[in-house]
């Protein structure tokens, strides 16, 4: 067990980490490193699928897709999805919205909740049960005093919400499914990465091309982590260990110097509140499972 949570926390790190290690990539564009980011976590990704035996299960999903060419166009709408959510990890701390990400990353987890419940009638603790409505009243008093979420939240909460409820649907929810996605993401993310100046880019920065493989390097090292950690702990305490990353992302948008604004201060409390009592909800469950 202590193993397992030392790994996803090495997973939460390395994650969290990547998204100040994006401002150490100027000029590049949010565009240009996402390119990038996919062609070097692709093969991390591959080696995944061998590793954890997974190859007998990519096979079965392409046979599938012989014999139902239509289904393709489920990992490429999840492929897409998840893309975009990636993009906007990578661009948002060179474009002043890091906080308005993170904030979307709390408010994310609450908006599953809401969604397992409505959408696949999932049952949920009290706690969580309070937790939604604290978020949704953090949300009232933004759209008040705001006019509305950022929309760089709203993209996090709906495309990521979507993603794992499509997969979900469709039962494609193994690390092989997710090796399709990546693959059909493989066209777009060359494209981007050819359309790069590297002569200009590494007038302003000579470290590029060995940032852009420790980029790669770091993506592929947190994501067999999280696998492994995925193998060897239960999904509860996986997921409340996944906090970690989102609370490193708020901790670097105030280091680089994101500063939250007045009106935005009962949003953020009640996130805060809201991430609570899932946490404190998730250790109970934990506990009651070990008694």
């Amino acid at each position: 067990m202590l193993k397992g949570i030392l790994i996803s926390l090495l997973a939460s790190f390395l994650f969290g980490y990547m998204y100040y290690f994006s401002t150490l990539l100027k000029p590049l564009s949010g565009t240009d490193i996402f390119g990038y980011r996919m062609i070097f976590t692709f093969p991390f990704v591959v080696f995944a699928v061998l590793m954890f035996k997974q190859k007998n299960a990519l096979l079965e999903r392409l046979k599938h897709i012989k014999n139902q060419p239509y289904f393709a166009f489920s990992y490429f709408f999840c492929g897409a999805l998840m893309g975009f959510q990636m993009w906007l990890f990578l661009w948002a701390p060179n474009n002043g919205s890091s906080l308005s990400v993170s904030f979307g990353y709390l408010l994310l987890p609450i908006v599953m909740v809401a969604a397992g419940r409505l959408i696949f009638k999932e049952r949920i603790s009290t706690f969580k049960f309070i937790a939604v409505l604290i978020a949704t009243l953090g949300v009232i008093s933004n759209i008040v005093l705001k006019g509305g979420l950022s929309w760089e939240a709203v993209v996090i909460c709906i495309g990521y919400t979507t993603y794992f409820s499509v997969r979900k649907a469709l039962k494609n929810t193994d690390l092989a499914s997710f090796c399709l996605e990546m693959l059909s993401l493989m066209p777009i993310s060359v494209y981007f990465a050819l359309q790069t100046d590297f002569a200009l880019v590494e007038q302003s920065n000579s470290a590029i091309w060995g940032l852009l493989i420790l980029l790669g390097l770091i993506s592929g090292t947190a994501l067999i982590a999280y696998v492994i950690a995925s193998n060897k702990l239960p999904m509860n305490l996986l997921g409340l260990l996944g906090y970690v990353e989102t609370i490193m992302m708020l901790f670097v948008s105030f280091f680089i110097g994101e500063k939250i604004d007045a009106q935005s201060y009962p949003l953020f409390i009640c996130l805060i509140l809201s991430m609570s009592l899932v946490i404190i909800d998730g250790l109970y469950k934990q506990q009651a499972r070990g008694s």
